[in-house]
């Protein structure tokens, strides 16, 4: 059974930093690509960022591109969101997702899902 585990989240002054991780058990995270998604209270789920299982190569939604940076530890069975110069717009709750068989930003693409981890970033 596979299991994702985010941790990381917290509350941060806008213009601070927050680095995300997301442990796997039940599975080997070199198998699989790798997202992070987020949802504000009232909203859809949104997608922030991708990277593939075997090129490594990243996406990034347009508002997260040079702030955020997603990155995969296949040894250590992790992948990582560092964010930097956060803004308030940036608070939600934040889900690492794995496996996708479809577009890597549609939600729907995406097998496997964590719990999630709050981020709130105050003005």
């Amino acid at each position: 059974q596979v299991q994702l585990v985010e941790s990381g989240g917290g509350l941060v002054q806008a213009g601070g930093s927050l680095r995300l991780s997301c442990a796997a058990s039940g599975t080997r995270f070199s198998d699989y690509s790798v997202a992070w998604f987020r949802q504000a209270p009232g909203k859809a789920r949104e997608f922030v960022a991708a990277i593939n299982w075997n090129d490594f190569g990243t996406r990034y939604t347009e508002s997260a591109k040079g702030r955020f940076t997603i990155s995969k530890n296949n040894a250590e069975n992790t992948a990582s969101l560092q964010m930097s110069s956060l803004k308030p717009e940036d608070t939600a709750i934040y889900y690492c997702a794995a496996y996708s068989t479809g577009r890597a930003e549609w939600a729907d693409s995406w097998h496997y899902w964590g719990q999630g981890t709050q981020v709130t970033v105050s003005s």
